[in-house]
């Protein structure tokens, strides 16, 4: 496990995070429960804008879609960071706790002219397009508006990082951006310096998610200088703004590097090291930089409790650890075969003796968290599986009308709601009965 001063076992052989005794926590709020530190999110905050300012003006942009609530942009807004949005939910929270509009970038390969009208109406910062006709719809909606709205453009530099295939983004053939080596990149920032109401600030891209080989960003760097001087050379165009997205890889179990805060503050040093260099080398003007960290800052920063109830041990084969989630609350093993890590929270200090799989509750053979080696497990043990807080409840659904899970956040001690429990009323309310049913 990657503990720390804020995860750790306690005096009385429990799991512990944020100054909180887990197994206190499942019985004031019930299982499952998303549970998050407060400290750690804020201390990898800290370390991320601290590497950032070696290189001068720039931000970090914290990637929402890994854990959007009211509670995460007010912490970022106190902090001093940015953020990302990729739906006008998640633009709609953020507003709603005052976060500044003009540190907002707006995402999305398809955003909805509903998305659209709603954000420059907002006045959000900048919008990040991802293709020529989104262009033209942001250019219409600001001239209706009578505004100039700042842009990046997407851009795919084809670096392919060794990660799961279904969180690689910049891949040749990928839904997102304008890919450098065919043309479209330039034809792009020449469209976009057409439009009247349109300030094309710079360019963006994301080479993929849960990526630990610092050389795939310095790559990414190469590549994206590389086009800033081409559009310098062929268009006089001057890249005011290079947002190189986030994709920082972390902890999930222990075939992965154990950072910490420290450590995974070193991605943005190298990516600060990477540019510095290359705008050196190139002789170009040194943009702003922009960093999306997501699943970094809120990862680790989380775990999820569960309670014990069936055990279903079939000899020479398997041993079945059933919960009271499972796929509703976390889907990532059954997208991506993600694994996890898990202990016993309850007997934190006792020494695994069986290799067992955390079954969910869901009528889906699928419905798996993952296989760990546990202590012995018994009806009414509290599991907490470690490295939630990014893609869990942000993910989460109500496959078989299950609630979603509440969200408590931790510190010294202290919990308290982020996200209230979804009830079976919550569940009916928008359920209709069209009248020839009646």
């Amino acid at each position: 496990m990657n503990y720390r001063d804020t995860l750790k076992v306690n005096k009385n052989g429990h799991l512990e995070i944020g100054g909180a005794d887990v197994v206190d926590l499942a019985r004031e709020y019930s299982t499952p429960l998303y549970v998050l530190d407060e400290a750690y999110v804020r201390a990898v905050c800290k370390a991320y804008l601290k590497n950032l300012s070696l290189y001068g003006a720039g931000t970090i942009a914290y990637a929402s879609k890994a854990l959007s609530c009211k509670a995460i942009y007010k912490i970022m807004k106190e902090e001093g960071m940015s953020i990302d949005v990729v739906s006008m939910g998640e633009l709609a929270t953020a507003l709603s706790v005052g976060f500044p509009a003009e540190k907002i970038y707006f995402h999305g390969n398809n955003k909805l002219i509903s998305e659209l009208e709603y954000a420059i109406n907002k006045n959000v910062g900048t919008i990040v397009a991802d293709n020529l006709e989104e262009l033209e719809i942001i250019d219409t909606i600001a001239k209706k508006e009578n505004v100039t709205q700042n842009v990046l453009l997407r851009i795919n530099p084809g670096v392919e990082a060794h990660t799961h295939n279904f969180v690689q983004t910049a891949k040749i053939d990928s839904k997102f951006g304008f890919y450098i080596m065919n043309g479209d990149a330039e034809r792009a920032v020449k469209t976009a310096l057409s439009y009247k109401n349109i300030r094309l600030l710079g360019l963006h891209t994301h080479i993929g998610s849960q990526i630990f080989e610092k050389e795939a960003f310095t790559l990414a760097v190469e590549k994206m200088t590389d086009f800033i001087k081409v559009l310098k050379d062929n268009l006089s165009y001057k890249t005011e703004v290079l947002n190189m997205g986030g994709g920082f890889g972390v902890w999930y179990t222990d075939e992965d590097p154990k950072f910490t805060v420290d450590e995974y503050a070193l991605y943005v040093k190298n990516i600060v090291d990477s540019l510095n260099s290359a705008v050196s080398r190139k002789n170009l003007d040194k943009p702003f930089l922009v960093l999306e960290p997501g699943r970094s800052i809120v990862c680790e920063a989380g775990i999820t409790l569960y309670s014990v109830g069936m055990i279903k041990d079939i000899s020479g084969i398997k041993k079945y650890v059933c919960i009271d989630g499972g796929m509703g609350d976390n889907p990532r093993y059954a997208l991506y075969q993600a694994k996890y890590s898990a202990i016993l929270a309850n007997k934190a200090n006792e020494p695994a003796v069986e290799t067992v799989t955390l079954a969910g509750k869901c009528c889906e053979s699928g419905d798996m968290i993952a296989t760990v080696d546990l202590a012995k497990a018994e009806r009414g043990d509290i599991v907490a599986v470690f490295s939630t807080g990014a893609y869990n409840y942000s993910m989460a659904s109500n496959y078989n009308r299950n609630p979603i899970p509440a969200v408590i956040m931790v510190k010294d001690g202290k919990s308290a709601y982020c996200v209230k429990p979804q009830t079976i009323e919550d569940i009916l309310r928008n359920d209709a009965i069209p009248d020839w049913l009646e």
